[in-house]
């Protein structure tokens, strides 16, 4: 197996026997100058096919451990659905988890719709979801909120490379989807004084997000938080980015008639921060 480019001493894009790319993971794989030929691959403890570029970063961003986790876990889970998914989620759900751990060591808390909303339409994903996080307080130990088990079963939902049997039609507001988040990043560029760079994982994280905001905005099912204090001390500390928040949510009112609660503008203030902290390094 040729070794094509090191992303860290033990992650590394390769090359198999067929010329198929896959990112490999192994002790000490990425060490060597590259490109050269792996020959003992016994070293390799797990591989992935067909994960997109921009994903890369996520590998030196996200825990070890936490990537290992969730790979462990989506062995089950892509044998317990009936559909395949994207070959990006193993990782667009670790930076998921990983984001998640770190909300609850500083306690902000997020809770979502009552997780039984989403069950009506997707039971096994929910199933799975709760088994998932379940497995996750268990090795971290940690304590996730409930509404979790909801993110994570979104997660499975929407990196489907095929209909789920007995989904529901998107609503009519996902067609717009693309023009909102340009609308949004353009807002997030004028204010802020940066450019966003659309291709970096950043920015394909930050557009995960907004999709769930926006869903959970037009169907008028907004999460809710256990602190209202924390939103205030948020504002507090990223000022610059609470303000364009706050042009966002007019946005949003003026032109597509939906209200940004203060909950969901925590949520967003976190996520906007991330994008501009990344931009202006």
């Amino acid at each position: 197996m040729l070794v094509c480019k090191k992303i860290n001493n033990n992650v590394a894009v390769c090359r198999d026997g067929n010329g198929r790319e896959r990112i490999a993971f192994g002790k000490g794989i990425g060490f060597p100058p590259t490109p050269y030929e792996l020959t003992d691959l016994n070293k390799i403890d797990r591989t992935f096919y067909n994960v997109s570029g921009q994903y890369l970063p996520l590998l030196n961003d996200i825990p070890g451990d936490v990537i290992e986790f969730t790979a462990d876990q989506m062995d089950e889970v892509i044998g317990s659905l009936p559909y395949e998914t994207s070959p990006n989620l193993t990782l667009t759900l670790a930076d998921h988890l990983a984001f998640a751990m770190e909300r609850a060591k500083k306690g902000i808390y997020v809770q979502m719709p009552p997780v039984y909303e989403l069950e009506q339409s997707y039971p096994l994903e929910v199933k799975l979801g709760r088994r998932f996080v379940a497995a996750l307080e268990r090795q971290f130990r940690c304590t996730l909120p409930k509404g979790e088990v909801q993110g994570v079963a979104m997660h499975f939902i929407n990196a489907r490379n095929a209909p789920a049997q007995g989904a529901e039609p998107a609503p009519d507001i996902e067609q717009q989807y693309e023009t909102i988040l340009e609308q949004t990043t353009e807002i997030i560029e004028r204010e802020m004084g940066i450019t966003v760079k659309r291709s970096s994982f950043n920015y394909a994280r930050f557009a995960t997000h907004l999709q769930y905001l926006l869903k959970r905005m037009f169907e008028q099912t907004p999460i809710d938080t256990e602190n209202v204090q924390m939103y205030r001390s948020i504002r507090e500390e990223y000022p610059e980015v609470a303000a364009c928040v706050d042009k966002i949510g007019e946005y949003y009112r003026d032109t597509w008639h939906a209200a940004l609660t203060e909950e969901e503008k925590l949520y967003l203030i976190m996520h906007t921060n991330r994008v501009c902290a990344q931009e202006t390094l």
